[in-house]
């Protein structure tokens, strides 16, 4: 899963970045000091891959990665190629999904493109960029399918379905409100549209504002929006975040019990991402490695065995399966297959969050 990192220049997106990978991407204050994207794997906290780990002792413990693309700071025009418009929308394009940091703080040390601190107007200008570049996606695919028409009257329903999109785009909306039917939405998918793409909005406050976002104006205009849309919001301080990204986990824990924080912001936006994404994750067991698999949620059980190895889906026979709260109740292994627990699922079993699985294949 690839996640891009987007925002106007200087809204906080590479301290972010470098805060949740320790990548070391360059941060400054002025714009375009990401050029090229600056891409980050980060292994996904998962509390009950640990506890395997303390079960098993297993030589190698693997966990679930997400990948961050760090992309260069959007400006006005870029649709038509201002500012790094074209670099900017190629990245974007690559990614999963978005996460827009948008910035939600004062300070006149730090410059700001636009003049001011104003998390609608930033938002609107990004939109309205993805947009534009999607009308022209959009153009092209009706062109396309009017002279496919010619030949093939079934492209005429794909004619009308892009037109009423098109229309939809130039009043400012983006193609994630575009109403229409399953048939249709999976049509549209076809198209790689951006402003298609799944969202979640990282409010990039001060730490004074983050310790009371909720009461502060600029989280809440963007949390109002996000309402609006069916996005996600998560309040962030990219400085903290930094912060906390230098201690050991002892440490960290520490101090985010102290400010009273649950989790990091890197561990939100991935719980946020998984969601967004309807992303699960199944696990493997044993002395010589523990490990975490990212699938979609609803996939069957022989493809979630092509994850580890096509050889597996090809030559798929069964899967033994337990839940992952029923073996730790029992302790071992052992002591759950003595009670029943551990299951023989077939072909057309829908993996759970949370299973712990063995396959059984014959190639």
């Amino acid at each position: 899963m690839k996640l891009g990192i987007v925002g106007l220049p200087n809204v906080g997106k590479s301290t972010l970045f470098n805060a949740i990978t320790n990548a070391g991407a360059e941060s400054a204050n002025y714009p375009f000091c990401t050029i090229d994207p600056n891409v980050g794997v980060v292994a996904v906290p998962d509390a009950r891959l640990d506890k395997l780990s303390a079960m098993y002792h297993p030589k190698k413990t693997t966990p679930a990665v997400i990948e961050f693309v760090d992309i260069a700071g959007l400006v006005k025009g870029a649709s038509k190629g201002e500012g790094l418009g074209n670099k900017f929308l190629a990245n974007i394009r690559e990614c999963s999904a978005i996460i827009h940091v948008v910035r939600c703080f004062d300070d006149e040390n730090v410059i700001h493109v636009e003049g001011s601190t104003d998390p609608l107007r930033d938002i609107g200008i990004i939109d309205i960029e993805l947009i534009l570049a999607d009308v022209e996606m959009v153009e092209r695919r009706i062109d396309k399918a009017q002279k496919a028409a010619k030949g093939d009257k079934r492209y005429l329903h794909e004619v009308e379905v892009f037109s009423a999109l098109r229309d939809w785009l130039n009043d400012g909306n983006s193609a994630r409100s575009f109403a229409c039917g399953e048939e249709d939405a999976e049509l549209i998918a076809t198209s790689e549209l951006l402003s298609l793409k799944p969202i979640i909005y990282a409010a990039n406050l001060d730490e004074d504002g983050f310790a009371d976002h909720q009461n502060n104006p600029y989280y809440q205009l963007v949390a109002d929006l996000a309402a609006r849309e069916g996005a996600q919001v998560i309040p962030v301080c990219a400085k903290l975040e930094a912060e906390i990204a230098e201690l050991e986990p002892e440490e960290k824990k520490e101090f985010l019990e102290e400010l009273g924080i649950p989790e990091s912001g890197l561990d939100r936006l991935i719980r946020a991402s998984y969601a967004l994404l309807g992303l699960i994750s199944f696990l493997t067991s044993g002395e010589d490695e523990c490990r975490a698999w990212t699938i979609t949620r609803g996939t069957k059980a022989p493809q979630a065995a092509g994850k580890i190895h096509t050889d597996f889906e090809r030559g798929f026979i069964r899967a033994e399966v337990i839940a992952f709260d029923d073996l730790t109740a029992c302790g071992t292994m052992s002591a759950a297959k003595e009670k029943g627990l551990v299951r023989s699922e077939g072909k057309e079993y829908v993996m759970k969050d949370g299973d712990i699985v063995l396959f059984r294949f014959n190639v």
